[in-house]
């Protein structure tokens, strides 16, 4: 496993949250429910990017989904450690990520993971998709793997080898769709030209789609630059695929 560069960079998006913060079989969880009436017994998990929930720009994605219909899920994967939000701006720490890693690795996160949606069950919610972000791309194809989720949609993942992709086809049943970025070092072409093989031309039953931007770098979907009519677009995009797939499949 690796990371770019790309995956501590990004701009910081403005906007004032709007959903609440519950304890969830004692892991802090960020929720957001629709105004109005929703599916009561089916709900979207919101898997960020190494900067957690501390980051505004995820929470705002969040609600985005609650104001598209969704009840929808975010725990705190890191323990109240995320990656600092300063590395974001030009005088931001240093900041050693592998040994924030050796913590917070995905068996680690992906264990809170399972703890949530086990508390979601006992409330009578049945039926699962969820959404990753860089590091939280890792944690849906997971999950996914253990037939835990009903759909899966990603966008630049981090952490997913090509090994990943044929155990996706070979054991998931959950449809799967990837908005990819132009330039991704965690998720290059070659791996994006290999979902492609595995996955497209109705190759893989569930469903399948690979959304392609031009232009974007990794970790556009959550930190892009939206001073860039390009970047910005893009984002919205993906956004809006995100929100289509999970109403057509969940």
């Amino acid at each position: 496993m690796s990371f770019c560069e790309h995956c501590v960079k990004g701009v910081r998006h403005e906007g004032t949250p709007e959903g609440t913060y519950e304890t969830i079989k004692g892991i802090r969880t960020y929720v957001a429910k629709p105004a109005g009436d929703y599916p009561k017994d089916k709900a979207v998990i919101y898997l960020t990017d190494i900067f957690g929930l501390e980051l505004v720009n995820n929470t705002l994605l969040v609600d985005g989904f609650a104001q598209n219909g969704f009840q929808i899920y975010s725990p705190d994967l890191f323990e109240g450690d995320p990656a600092p939000a300063n590395l974001l701006d030009k005088e931001g720490q240093p900041f050693d990520v592998w040994a924030w890693f050796g913590v917070h690795n995905p068996d680690r996160t992906g264990a809170r993971v399972k703890t949530i949606i086990d508390g979601l069950k006992e409330r009578g919610i049945t039926k699962f998709a969820a959404t990753g972000y860089c590091y939280g791309a890792r944690l849906v194809f997971d999950l996914a793997f253990e037939h835990i989720i009903s759909v899966s949609a990603i966008a630049h993942p981090s952490h997913l080898e090509p090994e990943d992709l044929d155990k996706y086809a070979e054991v998931s049943k959950a449809p799967l769709l990837i908005n990819a970025a132009e330039v991704d070092w965690q998720f290059p072409k070659e791996k994006q030209d290999k979902a492609g093989t595995l996955f497209g031309d109705g190759k893989f039953a569930p469903g399948y789609k690979l959304a392609y931007f031009p232009g974007t770098e990794h970790g556009f979907a959550v930190r892009g630059d939206l001073s860039k009519q390009e970047v910005k677009s893009a984002k919205e995009t993906a956004f809006q695929n995100t929100v289509e797939w999970f109403i057509k499949y969940l």
